[in-house]
């Protein structure tokens, strides 16, 4: 009788555990995404499972002539094609647009484990295991058609870039483990100069890699997000400085204090027009529930404390972490807004000059990345969230979708959002590899 040798076991057995992870192994969500978004979501009890609940949508790109589906009275067209992961976006005082061709680091430490192998093989159909170009490259549309002629490399070289600031003539980047400064003057289609490491960032086995920044009004401050280095501290809280935090860093001195702490993964972040209050995009927790945890948009406080990981929208506590640290949760302060869960909620910015209709005049763009562990899937599209009075004021509105097929692959997910010198909508897609420019309909 044939015995399969003990190492084609192990292996047979790691196939099978492998096959149940990406075969949407989980379980399905009770409530709707509506429900775990506004200013109240609905927050059902963990259902915590033996095994995450994986729901991928495999990246398959755009069909020859193909792109998203706007809204009524919006239009789209593509601004620049052919990029390689677009991940940030910046556009210069000039009307020229950066873009960040980025992705996660491969060359430093890399979490252990079945889980982590699992995850990697969940990354890789999901379009996000491509090398990093790790550079930036710079659009221009010189003559106003709403494509952009001119693509150059502005800088290259890079480690994961990710966010971007231009503060004078002084360019920022955010790499994956600390933030440059770059010289920039108007008109720059390249920057051969090395530049300056302003300051180290939080790195290692960077469960969340991305780092994003944005200046102050009076360009005095840099805030540089840093994502968590696990889902819950799994890892350890000492892997664990100095993370899921917003940072604010002194450009006069160099010097840099955390500024909010207890946010998972931070993201996108603006600055409130009417207010002047910072605003970010955070991606909460996994592998408590389809319907846990809801990502958010709030305003940021100065020393305040978010919840991670020992509790989540407030003060609802996660068992999983342990020990607890009951004075910090009664601290923990509850987000202003909730984007329904596992929508992962990456790039904002505010209408604030948009040329798009009158209905989208005083709100925040928000991209949704999208799901890879919800059934059904969440986000894959981007949204409109009304504001009044500098705060959140009503149901979320979809401005483009269309980014799942009718067999639920992924043609292309939205990265981030940012209005262009004219005030139309530019959306970077990393699976479809371009940037989209959302107009209204009567517009170019």
């Amino acid at each position: 009788m044939y015995r399969p040798h003990r190492r084609w076991l192990s292996i047979l057995s790691l196939s099978l555990l492998s096959a149940a992870v990406l075969s949407a192994c989980g379980e399905r969500a009770r409530l709707q995404v509506s429900d775990g978004t506004g200013p109240t979501p609905r927050l059902p009890a963990p259902n915590a499972t033996t095994l995450p609940t994986v729901n991928i949508a495999p990246a398959i790109g755009w069909p020859a002539g193909a792109k998203p589906t706007p809204a009524a009275g919006l239009a789209v067209q593509a601004f620049a094609q052919g990029l390689d992961h677009p991940r940030w976006l910046h556009v210069l005082p000039n009307g020229d647009v950066l873009v960040a061709e980025s992705n996660a680091p491969a060359s430093e430490q890399k979490a252990s484990g079945f889980k982590a192998w699992a995850a990697a093989r969940v990354m890789k159909k999901a379009g996000a295991a491509v090398p990093s170009a790790d550079r930036i490259s710079l659009l221009r549309d010189a003559d106003g058609d709403g494509i952009a002629e001119l693509r150059t490399v502005l800088l290259k070289d890079l480690h994961s870039p990710f966010g971007m600031a231009l503060v004078g003539n002084a360019l920022y980047v955010a790499n994956a483990d600390a933030v440059w400064r770059f010289p920039y003057h108007d008109g720059d289609t390249g920057i051969a100069d090395k530049g300056v490491k302003i300051t180290d960032l939080p790195a290692g086995i960077n469960h969340h890699w991305t780092k994003n920044l944005i200046a102050s009004a009076d360009g005095s401050k840099l805030y540089i997000t840093v994502g968590s280095n696990s889902n819950v501290g799994e890892n350890g809280m000492q892997m664990e400085e100095g993370r899921a935090a917003i940072w604010e860093l002194d450009r006069a001195s160099g010097n840099k204090r955390l500024f909010a702490t207890g946010l998972r993964n931070p993201n996108g972040l603006a600055w409130e027009p009417s207010t002047g209050a910072l605003w970010t995009a955070v991606n909460e927790r996994d592998e408590i529930g389809s319907d846990l945890v809801p990502d958010y948009i709030t305003s940021v406080k100065d020393g305040g404390f978010y919840g991670w990981p020992y509790s989540y929208y407030g003060q609802h506590v996660d068992t999983r972490v342990q020990p607890q640290n009951s004075q910090l949760v009664a601290s923990a302060l509850a987000p202003d807004y909730a984007l329904g869960p596992h929508t992962a909620s990456l790039g904002i910015a505010f209408s604030h000059g948009t040329s798009l209709p009158a209905a989208f005049a005083n709100g925040l763009f928000v991209a949704q990345h999208g799901s890879w562990n919800r059934k059904p899937k969440s986000g894959y599209k981007v949204i409109y969230v009304p504001f009044k009075n500098g705060k959140p004021d009503g149901a979320p509105v979809d401005v483009l979708t269309g980014f799942l097929n009718a067999k639920e692959d992924a043609q292309g997910r939205p990265v981030d959002v940012r209005l262009d010198k004219r005030g139309a909508l530019l959306v970077s897609d990393d699976v479809g590899n371009t940037v989209w420019r959302v107009t209204a309909a009567s517009v170019r």
